[in-house]
């Protein structure tokens, strides 16, 4: 099978990558477990060493990676360039805050000593997907390799450069081979990889059914693993809110790497109060954003990344609407070359369309009434997805209420949902399981061992 980097902005192949032959995985795969006793041997300032290293590379090529996530994706280049500032951030956040995570937990006991120790586990397959092609990878990585584990990377299909690229970086900081290396492969390859009693545990951040597949092989073999499957994320207006700062902030947090982002709001459930003001707001918002060349600096909306992602997105609309949703605007393919897609809003929406119960991976607001608190929580969460919400009021009893009461694993209140260094991210139902980042992440692919000494 060919791996083929395409140009979203032209349709244009760019590279054609051959798969890697078995025998390569599996040489890959022997040089990661020798390479692990050594790694994990490793202090952690010495481990730290490298993931600084990785990041000031990172930034001084700044312009180079965000050229090629545009080019191999189609996020607007700005869009690209603060990817790869946040991916230097996560290695500089964990080479420095690691010590601190994983030091020796004294437990007070009726023994001499009681303590907990946190160690690797050993090689974890990380299988990551397209719309951040670098971000996703350092958000998985970082904390893994601060904790002494190794790595092998599964990337997604369309988007070879970057895998390769991300490869050759750790190459260029001076990181042993088998610290981190990438694969070319297949999905199936993937989950046969994943068979293997060398590779200890998985973590995947894609869709459903990559996510079930991966799920059902490594519960059969008995691997640790943590998903991050999307999600179709509330955007809550109540009637007190700052709607001129929410409509703002809902447009961007939609409209963002073309509407391709898992904690993108999804659904904006609005207050009736409010509903048509927040309308006109919304509008306004959304006809500044004009589908152009994502290599140019003005450019704020670039196509989506792949022509089958545009056909998928234009059967949502198109059943949405025939079972009721109104077209405010946008819903119509551009002509011309390229993979892009209007700025569009949906109202009428209801809890039967798939604009509703699918996640929706494109430039799309769905747009719904709700009557107070009570129904706008009860829609919010009739959804298989629990990944995160934003709610909007001003007052502040209200919104730890409503924050308890939703179903996700991330609250935001009077801002767009968004990942950080810091904080646990990770969602509930069919959003996935476990967490990545913070103190919280990096204890997913640890041993969390029990040593008493009486």
């Amino acid at each position: 099978m060919a791996l083929k980097s395409v140009n979203p902005a032209t349709g244009e192949t760019l590279k054609t990558f051959k798969e890697e032959y078995w025998s390569s995985i599996q040489e890959k795969l022997h040089t990661a477990g020798e390479y692990f006793s050594v790694w994990k041997s490793f202090a952690f300032p010495v481990r730290s060493k490298y993931l600084e290293k990785i990041a000031d590379i990172l930034l001084q090529k700044k312009d180079f990676y965000a050229t090629l996530i545009t080019q191999e994706m189609g996020k607007p280049i700005s869009e690209s360039r603060a990817e790869i500032e946040k991916c230097a951030l996560v290695c500089k956040y964990f080479a420095r805050e690691t010590k601190l995570f994983l030091r020796d937990d004294l437990i007070s006991t009726d023994s001499d000593s009681s303590h907990v120790s946190f160690e690797p586990l050993g090689i974890i397959l990380g299988i990551m997907p397209w719309n951040f092609p670098f971000w996703q990878v350092f958000r998985f990585a970082a904390p893994a390799l601060m904790a002494g584990n190794v790595i092998l990377l599964k990337h997604a299909s369309n988007v070879p450069q970057c895998s390769l690229a991300i490869d050759q970086l750790f190459r260029e900081a001076g990181a042993p081979k088998g610290m981190f290396q990438s694969l070319l492969t297949t999905p199936y390859r993937a989950r046969k990889l994943l068979q293997d009693d060398r590779v200890s545990a998985v973590s995947l951040t894609g869709s459903l059914k990559a996510g079930s597949e991966i799920a059902e092989t490594a519960g059969k073999y008995i691997k640790k693993s943590v998903l991050e499957l999307g999600g179709s994320d509330p955007f809550i207006v109540m009637k007190d809110a700052n709607l001129k700062r929410a409509a703002e902030t809902a447009v961007f947090s939609r409209m963002l790497n073309a509407g391709q982002s898992c904690i993108a709001a999804k659904r904006f459930l609005v207050e009736q109060d409010v509903y048509k003001s927040f309308m006109k707001l919304l509008k306004k918002e959304m006809h500044k954003l004009k589908p152009g060349d994502p290599m140019k600096e003005k450019t704020k909306l670039g196509p989506l990344a792949r022509e089958d992602l545009l056909k998928a997105l234009q059967r949502q609309l198109k059943y949405s609407i025939r079972k009721g949703a109104k077209l405010e605007m946008g819903g119509v393919k551009i002509k011309g070359k390229g993979y892009f897609y209007p700025a569009t809003i949906l109202c009428h929406v209801n809890e039967d369309m798939p604009v509703f119960k699918e996640e929706v991976f494109g430039p799309v607001a769905s747009v719904m009434q709700v009557k107070d608190e009570e129904e706008a929580i009860r829609i919010a969460n009739h959804t298989d997805f629990g990944l995160g919400a934003s709610v909007w009021t001003e007052n502040h009893e209200q919104a730890l209420r409503m924050a308890k009461k939703i179903e996700a694993g991330n609250i935001f209140v009077n801002s767009m949902v968004r990942s950080d260094p810091r904080l646990p991210f990770g969602g509930i139902k069919k959003s996935g399981y476990g967490r990545e980042l913070g103190a919280y992440g990096i204890k997913e692919f640890v041993n969390i061992k029990t040593i008493v000494i009486d």
